[in-house]
């Protein structure tokens, strides 16, 4: 019952429209002012001590990276080498765009980054070149997701300090399954762009992607710093989010030239705004797993699923269902934070490795991503688009059901995930 008020009151209050960040300190506070023996004591420190962790300080480096890169002009580079690539494919533009967003999304980390960089970009130049905007908006919303599927994530680092589990496993293992989603995503589009006869660019020549592809080289770069750091040892993902925070703004500032030293301030100041919102939210979310941990729930949680005796098929299909209605009216770092710590230990005593359980818990995060009413993705895409929300709803259908697909693959396919970090020794 205590652990039934917890939540209760957590709903409630989200129902009302208050903040998640503000809805669980809020919790917290009435439950261990009310039905604990806690000390206030112990809150206070638990409020320092939960966002002392090492890992967490690779939020806002990877914040701050994704910021410069953004702004800095690699976006762009890397659409022109994907347009000279596939531009002249059915589709070409938009299947452009999905690869550009999966370059993106290798050195960015951020979801919604991903879409405001590469949609800003792709989407007035397939109107141009005459495809539909409900066709190009859909395709940027679901390809922008994959910002938080592959290498740098925001949402696996803090899946990772939840859970204690491997931040440089849970990186390389987004690698296999974000080239595999990418792959039906472009499928996907070619096969509608045929069926449309939507219009396709002249071929490039050899010279054009070779100039393209040394444009772009700066920012790819970064992920063989990150990669190569992680897996050599030079450096912990952590150490390798400030190096990509350096680096970022060495390529901006210096190579590409697409920021003044002038433009830095406005760009640290934009970075510093969204560490402190989601620091908040990390910080409250502490604090109810904190209460979580003192009622014994993910303990008790996890013994009440094994008995029921659903196997770990039937746990993952109860996840995937429960995931996916929590990202109708909440936003991934606020669900990983609260979810997490809860359904890990069920995970783990069923025997599912908690780096596959990361990725799986991530792909559900990007089918919130880009549905209403909360889906951020969906937001940004129809402000570059000028396109009502119920609209673009309409018109992510086909990517969005591609998605899906592909979360039942991940989900039930454990070595897509798992084969790499092995093969590179960081499990």
């Amino acid at each position: 019952m205590r652990a039934a008020t917890v939540f209760a009151l957590l709903i409630a209050l989200m129902l009302t429209g208050i903040p998640v960040s503000i809805a669980l300190g809020l919790t917290v506070m009435t439950f261990l002012f009310t039905l604990t023996t806690v000390p206030i004591e112990a809150v206070s420190m638990k409020l320092f001590t939960g966002i002392e962790s090492f890992e967490i300080m690779a939020i806002p480096f990877f914040i701050l990276a994704g910021n410069f890169l953004t702004h800095g002009g690699v976006a762009r580079r890397m659409i022109n080498f994907a347009t000279s690539l596939i531009g002249h494919w059915h589709g070409g533009l938009g299947l452009a765009g999905i690869v550009a967003c999966a370059m993106f999304a290798l050195v960015c980390g951020s979801s919604v980054a991903t879409v405001a960089a590469i949609g800003a970009i792709v989407l007035p130049e397939m109107v141009r070149h005459g495809y539909p905007m409900r066709f190009g908006a859909g395709i940027i919303t679901v390809a922008g997701s994959l910002g938080i599927l592959m290498l740098p994530s925001i949402p696996k680092i803090v899946y990772a300090v939840s859970t204690n589990t491997s931040i440089g496993a849970l990186f390389v293992a987004g690698l296999l399954p974000g080239m595999l989603l990418t792959t039906m995503l472009c499928i996907v589009t070619w096969w509608l762009a045929r069926k449309r006869d939507y219009p396709r660019l002249p071929k490039a020549s050899w010279g054009e992607t070779v100039r393209t592809f040394r444009e772009s080289i700066w920012g790819l770069m970064l992920v063989v710093i990150i990669i190569g750091g992680i897996y050599s040892g030079l450096f912990t993902a952590t150490e390798a989010a400030a190096m990509a925070a350096v680096y970022s703004f060495f390529i901006s500032v210096f190579v590409y030239k697409a920021i003044g030293m002038k433009d830095v301030p406005r760009v640290l100041l934009r970075a510093a705004n969204t560490s402190a919102m989601l620091l908040y939210i990390v910080t409250n979310a502490v604090l109810f797993s904190f209460v979580l941990s003192n009622e014994n729930l993910p303990a008790t949680l996890a013994d009440w699923i094994t008995a029921q005796n659903l196997g770990w098929v039937g746990f993952l299909a109860l996840v995937n269902v429960l995931l996916l209605l929590a990202g109708n009216f909440m936003e991934p770092n606020s669900i990983i934070l609260i979810m997490a710590p809860i359904l890990a230990p069920a995970a783990k005593k069923l025997g599912i490795d908690l780096v596959h359980f990361g990725i799986v818990i991530d792909v559900n995060m990007e089918v919130g991503l880009c549905h209403p009413p909360v889906g951020l993705n969906l937001y940004v895409a129809s402000m570059i688009a000028r396109m009502r929300i119920t609209d673009l709803a309409g018109a992510v259908m086909p990517w969005l059901i591609t998605m899906l697909g592909f979360l039942i693959v991940v989900t039930y396919w454990p070595e897509l995930t798992l084969w790499l970090p092995r093969v590179l020794g960081m499990m």
